[in-house]
């Protein structure tokens, strides 16, 4: 069996143990903070790589974005200059009705030897396309 130390021998000697197990734990922590270290360098590599991937990502998206955009810019121009076109056609289209009704009421007049109204209707035919002439001038 073991003597009991005395009160006095105990300190020195609790005193050596608790330098030496804090000098011991002192040993274990540091590779353990050396470990900390290279996870923290391995996720802020990670980290990193993420973050230049997704801003690759952005680039791509933006670049996605502005071609999105051009292509609607020119899809709405086309739209545009169709509506112009059509607009265009359908006064050409009426002008022509209202030329060919003209040249019907002629031919009527003409034919009814009522040539003061046919002389009437033709000046007026005229005039018409008179002012078509100017306008495609001025087009041009």
């Amino acid at each position: 069996m073991r003597k009991p130390f005395a009160p006095v021998a105990m300190a020195p000697f609790s005193l050596r143990c608790c330098l030496q197990t804090s000098a011991l734990s002192n040993k274990r922590f540091k590779p353990k903070a050396k470990q900390g270290m290279k996870n923290m360098e391995k996720s802020f590599k990670r980290l990193k790589s993420e973050m230049e991937e997704i801003s690759e990502e952005q680039k791509s998206i933006r670049e996605g974005q502005r071609q999105v955009k051009k292509n609607f810019e020119m899809v709405e121009s086309e739209c545009e200059e169709l509506k112009r076109e059509t607009r265009l056609v359908i006064q050409q289209s009426a002008r022509t009705q209202v030329k060919l009704a003209l040249m019907f009421r002629i031919l009527k007049a003409r034919e009814a030897d009522d040539l003061s109204t046919a002389a009437t209707l033709t000046e007026m035919l005229r005039e018409i396309v008179g002012r078509e002439r100017e306008e495609s001038k001025a087009d041009i």
